[in-house]
């Protein structure tokens, strides 16, 4: 493994307790840092923590309640005397189906949790980052928000929402020593393949060129990098792990 120096930092990552999230914990404390795990399921977040060790912690948080992520983010802040890292990873695929089929709740769930929850876990963290003059955010997209998958449109919506949300703040942000960029990884099979049709994994699968699914780990250290001061001259930016899908 590389080492990436995030010495001394701390990291707030959404989704934490499995996945993706779980493996950006243990990279960041590979790295020399953190991580304050939010998600929405308390016993897996213990459970994570237990196995990260003494430089984790986490809370069960309702992304979606603008409350609940304030107070979580004011409890970070006093806990660690700083958040130098917002992982924005938490995520549901709100299943498939149809454009036409999708129950309206269905649809504004995934929206809810997908966009709605990185702007407000972001609106909570970014004046806790400007008092210290430094931070990185880094929101995980998909390939879905470039490319629109067919029995997604709930998913593809809220994941190019995203990107748009990476964009917008990323320039606000320009100047403030705060970076925000995002990433478009393709499918990794994770829990999250739970809430897909065999068709949908199968299709996602046929798109890539390198012929597999991207492990967590890959897309952690793309993410410890973004985190990281070596990464200093970009924000606002689209970062693409999606072994070959796309190449832009």
């Amino acid at each position: 493994m590389n080492q990436i120096d995030l010495e001394g930092r701390t990291a707030i990552i959404t989704g934490g307790a499995r996945g993706i999230g779980l493996a950006t914990a243990e990279r960041v404390l590979a790295s020399g840092g953190s991580a304050v795990l939010w998600d929405v399921d308390g016993a897996a977040i213990e459970e994570a923590v237990a196995q990260l060790g003494a430089r984790a912690s986490g809370q069960a948080v309702e992304l979606t309640d603008a409350d609940a992520v304030t107070d979580a983010a004011k409890a970070a802040f006093a806990e660690a005397g700083s958040i130098d890292i917002l992982v924005n990873n938490a995520g549901i695929t709100g299943g498939n189906g149809k454009t036409w089929e999708l129950a309206p709740d269905v649809w504004r769930r995934t929206i809810e949790v997908n966009l709605v929850a990185p702007f407000l876990t972001s609106r909570a963290v970014v004046p806790l980052m400007m008092e210290k003059g430094y931070g990185r955010i880094v929101n995980v997209a998909s390939i879905a928000g470039k490319e629109g998958n067919p029995n997604a449109s709930h998913y593809s919506a809220s994941k190019a929402g995203l990107i748009g949300l990476t964009k917008s703040l990323g320039k606000e942000l320009a100047g403030t020593g705060i970076l925000v960029n995002c990433i478009t990884p393709a499918a990794a099979r994770t829990a999250i393949f739970d809430q897909m049709s065999q068709e949908h994994i199968d299709y996602m699968l046929s798109k890539i060129p390198l012929n597999r699914y991207a492990e967590p780990a890959e897309v952690a250290a793309m993410i410890a990098w973004l985190a990281s001061e070596d990464c200093s001259f970009s924000t606002g930016a689209v970062f693409d792990i999606s072994g070959g899908r796309a190449v832009y």
